[in-house]
């Protein structure tokens, strides 16, 4: 095998470059190895065209290997891969979002990435690696790509950046910030923080430019050692008469029809063009001409925003440029579940519920990079109606794993930790109504939803979309809210999440080679002042987390336990665990430090199941008072039962403070009575006395005369 090796330091750990011909039916493919993780990265492009597509086809595949973490993972009957992790997922989203721009989107030959976690060192997080693998394998191939593109991941802990920490590192980090682009310019952002400020995610984003021009100029090297010539793809151009047939049948009302009129109205006129294309240059140029209608109103939204002048910019539903559309909130919308809440903002409208469970309701994360649970999840959905569609309804796609999980980000910087609230929580957030950013939607219902169940979250948040008209660096504007035509028609997506105090979650993906550090600034500030405005319309609906849960919501009941006693609540094959379970229906988890959770319907069932279990697990001491019914009787004492599954001897000395003569003279099996713990011998034996409770009680005395007198005549008799 042939193998090319090329080797840096990166953030103080070797990055390592092999390209051979391992996969050489592979227009391009290289291995990377940072730390003890390797991915390895292919990219193909097919000869043929897909003449009847009217976008780019790319697929990016991050596929996981479980040999990779040196584990035999998957279930128990299928021990192989299976579906991709949300992990997965999300680095396929990241490698997608980062190269794609870079494309010539007239490019109709599908192109495939595929990237392979080979081995993972659990220190080093593979996406990292994948995308510069990506870049590589993209830029020594002949797939023509405006590449290489670089990426950093930025931590900060105690007032410092730390550049591509490790798992460890990134626990103790307020921020986890992974950064792309090219040519000093940022065209993709994921980031996830603790409620940063926005000058501090600024220097994250110069910070992370240093690093990112560094792989970017290293990959360049390589390229040009060994990069093969790119090969020249003929795209056919659209018929040059097309544009003048348009501004003869259409242009006229086209303007009055984006800014004044109803969607129905545009998809009226896109039907009649597309019908007089159909006509005028045949059936093999439709595509062209609903390429040149989309183009003619992103031409037209950029020519009355950036060349009016400030404060006359011209939105298609006439806001200002930094205007919000109307916020409609409502809680408390299905008061049996135990928290609901809604959000409106223009057409966008998200029903958002929060279910609280018990400590057995976290989801257990078995990935290869990380063996944990979840306490607290953010589920998301997207029916094909609230986009006014009809199309496919079931498990999760690749867009509704990403929004929820951006959602996650943006909500976990707020969460109490588990010693704090005990509870599981789950929020499902399902995308009623979509006209603009629904993934921040959902950020502003799933906050109101946590603080309707209850949930003592730190801060509330809430979430904006920030859109870009641009033209180049210096001309452009920033447009608060962005929906429809703005979102498909602009050239940024910056998604920002959070709370007064700072930024939780940042988002953003670009059609634009990238844009700079001064626009995201920028960005970074209008967004600040788009969530202030919508934190105080929500804090005007609720404005603090309620006090008490909902009554429908379980309760959990917190206790401690002598970690030698877990046996004795567990019982023999889990008889007594499961003999509580079933007198309370009560669920109960014990965890190795001897912590219990009780997790019941009602405080009641809780109390009752955490009565037995302190009777199980009581520790009696000399000299403590105790009740309980006789359970046996034998000719030198009676048993006692003084707690769950837990019997005390009563010796026949112990009995009265006088000479018994027979212990049945006394007692009998059923007999309630009240006992002093005399001591507990070596073997934890508690030994119990009747008759220091009873000194003087002539009661018993009395008792025992009868039993005698009676025993007397029968031996008369």
């Amino acid at each position: 095998m042939e193998v090319k090796v090329f080797e840096t330091e990166f953030a103080k750990k070797k990055l390592k470059v092999e390209i051979s011909n391992l996969a050489d039916q592979a227009n391009g493919s290289v291995l990377v190895r940072y730390g003890e993780t390797a991915v390895f990265a292919t990219a193909v492009m097919s000869d043929q065209k897909k003449e009847n597509l009217n976008y780019f086809p790319l697929t990016v595949d991050y596929e996981e290997r479980f040999y990779a973490a040196g584990m035999i993972l998957g279930s128990r009957f299928i021990r192989r891969e299976g579906r991709p992790s949300d992990e997965a997922i999300l680095t396929s989203r990241l490698i997608d979002r980062t190269i794609r721009p870079l494309f010539d989107k007239k490019i109709r030959n599908e192109v495939q990435i595929t990237v392979l976690a080979l081995s993972i060192d659990g220190k080093n997080d593979p996406d990292v690696p994948a995308i510069i693998a990506t870049s590589l394998a993209l830029g020594i191939s002949d797939i023509p790509w405006n590449g290489p593109v670089g990426v950093a991941r930025i931590g900060y802990s105690s007032e410092n950046f730390i550049i591509n920490p490790i798992y460890e590192e990134r626990e103790n980090s307020s921020l986890d910030n992974v950064v792309c682009g090219k040519n000093g310019k940022i065209n993709m952002v994921e980031t996830a923080a603790q409620e940063v400020p926005e000058e501090i995610m600024v220097k994250a984003f110069e910070r992370a430019l240093k690093e990112i021009d560094f792989i970017e100029d290293f990959q360049k090297k390589i390229i040009e050692e060994i990069g093969k010539e790119k090969r020249k793809i003929e795209i056919k151009e659209r018929p040059k008469e097309m544009e003048s047939l348009f501004n003869k049948k259409i242009l006229k009302n086209f303007e009055e029809v984006i800014y004044g009129g109803e969607i129905t109205d545009l998809t009226k006129i896109k039907d009649e063009w597309l019908g007089i294309s159909r006509e005028e240059f045949g059936e093999d140029n439709i595509l062209f001409a609903d390429d040149f209608f989309e183009e003619k109103i992103s031409e037209i939204i950029h020519d009355k925003i950036l060349n009016s002048a400030p404060g006359k910019e011209k939105r298609p539903d006439g806001r200002k440029i930094e205007e919000l559309r109307p916020i409609f909130t409502e809680v408390g919308v299905l008061p049996i579940l135990h928290g609901s809440a809604i959000f409106f903002r223009g057409g966008t409208h998200i029903l958002s519920i929060v279910t609280l469970g018990g400590r057995s309701d976290v989801q257990l994360i078995e990935g290869m990079e990380i063996q944990t649970t979840k306490h607290f999840m953010h589920h998301y959905n997207f029916p094909p109606f609230s986009a006014g569609e009809t199309g496919r309804i079931g498990s999760p796609g690749r867009r509704e794993i990403g929004h929820g999980a951006l959602v996650e980000r943006a909500l976990s910087a707020v969460i109490p930790s588990r010693e704090e609230f005990l509870y599981t929580i789950r929020i499902v957030s399902e995308s009623m109504a979509s006209s603009g950013s629904t993934s921040q939607g959902s950020v502003c219902a799933s906050t109101l939803a946590l603080m309707d169940a209850g949930v003592p979250i730190k801060n509330p948040v809430a979430g904006i979309a920030i859109g870009l008209i641009m033209k180049d660096e210096k001309e452009y504007k920033l447009l608060t809210d962005i929906q429809g035509p703005e979102d498909h028609h602009g050239d940024m997506d910056f998604k920002c999440a959070g709370t007064k105090q700072g930024v939780t979650a940042i988002q953003m993906d670009v059609k634009v080679e990238g844009v700079t550090v001064e626009i995201l600034e920028q960005a970074l500030n209008q967004a600040r002042k788009a969530r202030m405005e919508i934190l105080e319309k929500m804090l005007n609906t609720l404005p603090e987390s309620r006090k008490e849960l909902s009554q429908y919501a379980p309760r959990i009941i917190k206790m401690q336990i002598n970690p030698d006693k877990i046996r004795e609540v567990i019982g023999p094959g889990g008889r007594m665990i499961n003999s509580i379970i079933a007198k309370t229906r009560a669920e109960i988890d014990i965890e190795q430090d001897g912590t219990v959770f009780i997790t019941a319907k009602n405080t009641d069932d809780g109390e009752k199941a955490k009565k037995i279990i302190e009777g199980l697990t009581h520790e009696y001491e000399t000299g403590e008072v105790v009740t309980g019914p006789v359970t046996r009787l034998f000719d030198f004492g009676a048993m006692v039962e003084i707690g769950p599954n837990q019997e005390g001897l009563i010796h026949i000395s112990e009995i009265a403070p006088f000479r018994v003569n027979k212990v049945t003279d006394v007692l009998k099996v059923g007999d309630i009575v009240t006992v002093k713990v005399k001591n507990i011998d070596e073997k934890g034996r508690v030994n119990l006395s009747l008759r220091q409770m009873n000194p003087n009680n002539s009661k018993l005395e009395n008792k025992s005369n009868n039993y005698n007198d009676r025993d007397r005549r029968g031996r008369q008799t």
